[in-house]
């Protein structure tokens, strides 16, 4: 029997078939043309497959790296519902950005900690998106200098479904080997999965820390890197692990038609 996505759902799901995924999503990933123009990005704490629940968090730092300098982005505060039905809101944020220059923009956020009870851990999510401007390809493939990135092999953007992915992972500057990288849709289209597993697929690095993965249809895909951030301690005094995740969002496109 199929499994519809829903809150009703995600309850109903095991933690372990359920990510966590800070969304960094601009309103597109390629600007063409010859006189600058403006989009928009949004950042939102969530499960992207299942359709939430969505959690609350702030930006901390952000900003959209371009040509070796990072521009600071202005950050508007919204609110959602924690579930769907749900008269609790959290927060998420939208900032309009306006591309002057041709090149290569990586838009990130670093967030505050989040703690999750139900795994007794923090959470702290360091995330990615890239839009390529007027036509420069220059400078996709170098890190930012985050404390958790994911530098990509494969460009990420102008990618079609079924593209292979290929990114590299780097905590704290170090190669992260053998770590798994956690890889969700986001279901904006109502897609049903057959079975929980389906969720979220899971990769993991090699041996210097670079992953592989097919990207099946067309859409946004998350890709997150769960790294560790040492030991922070919590509101009720006790000691508890940070998870440190390396997020990168990439769009896919269809397939033209006639191509098979």
């Amino acid at each position: 029997m199929k499994k519809t996505l829903s809150a009703l759902t995600a309850a109903l799901i095991p933690l372990s078939a359920q990510a966590h995924f800070l969304l960094l999503k601009p309103s597109t990933d390629i600007v063409e043309g010859s006189s600058a123009k403006k989009i928009e990005v949004k950042a939102i704490f969530t499960h992207p497959m299942e359709g939430g629940p969505n959690m609350p968090f702030k930006p901390v730092k952000s900003g959209a790296f371009v040509n070796g300098r990072a521009i600071p982005l202005n950050w508007k505060r919204e609110e959602v519902p924690a579930e769907r039905g749900s008269k609790v809101k959290v927060p998420y944020y939208t900032a309009e950005f306006k591309l002057k220059r041709p090149g290569v923009y990586q838009f990130f956020v670093v967030p505050n900690y989040y703690f999750e009870p139900a795994e007794e851990k923090f959470i702290k999510q360091v995330t990615k998106v890239y839009v390529e401007a007027y036509g420069v390809e220059r400078g996709w493939d170098k890190p930012v200098g985050l404390e958790a990135e994911i530098v990509p092999l494969t460009r990420p953007f102008g990618i079609w479904e079924g593209n292979t992915f290929v990114g590299r992972v780097y905590i704290n500057g170090k190669p992260a080997p053998n770590i798994t990288v956690e890889v969700e849709h986001l279901n904006e289209e109502g897609i049903e999965v057959p079975a929980s597993p389906f969720i979220k697929q899971t990769v993991k690095t090699d041996k210097d820390g670079y992953f592989y993965y097919t990207i099946p249809w067309a859409g946004w895909w998350g890709f997150s890197a769960i790294g560790y951030g040492g030991k922070r301690k919590y509101k009720d005094g006790k000691i508890y692990p940070v998870e440190l995740d390396a997020v990168i969002w990439v769009k896919a496109y269809e397939k033209p038609k006639g191509v098979k």
